[in-house]
Parts: C-alpha cells; sequence; structure tokens
C-alpha cells in the first residue's frame, strides 16, 4: 500500500506521516497493525467491505 497504490488514501497519508517521523519500516508495522485491527473489527461484526 505504501509503495505499489499511487492513489490517495487516508492511511496511505497517515503512514507516510510516520515515515517523515521515523523509519518506513516502523511506517509498514504500524499500517499492518491499524489494517489489521480494522479486517477483525469487520470480521467480528459481519461488515462488508464498501471502498469509500
Amino acid at each position: 500500500m505504501l509503495t505499489c497504490y499511487r492513489g490517495a488514501l487516508k492511511l496511505k497519508d497517515w503512514a507516510l506521516a510516520i515515515t517523515k517521523r521515523s523509519t518506513t519500516r516502523k511506517a509498514r508495522v504500524a499500517l499492518a497493525r491499524r489494517l489489521a485491527i480494522i479486517v477483525h473489527g469487520m470480521i467480528r461484526h459481519g461488515a462488508v467491505f464498501r471502498l469509500a
């Protein structure tokens, strides 16, 4: 998501801000954790993914 996807996303912007403050490696881990939390919540509540 950080390197391959060229579009604008809030999560990508958030991770790039972490990259500016820290390292790319930490930003990747933070982004993966954030995505895992989102997916876990969707599975738990039975939500359907909608591209916003």
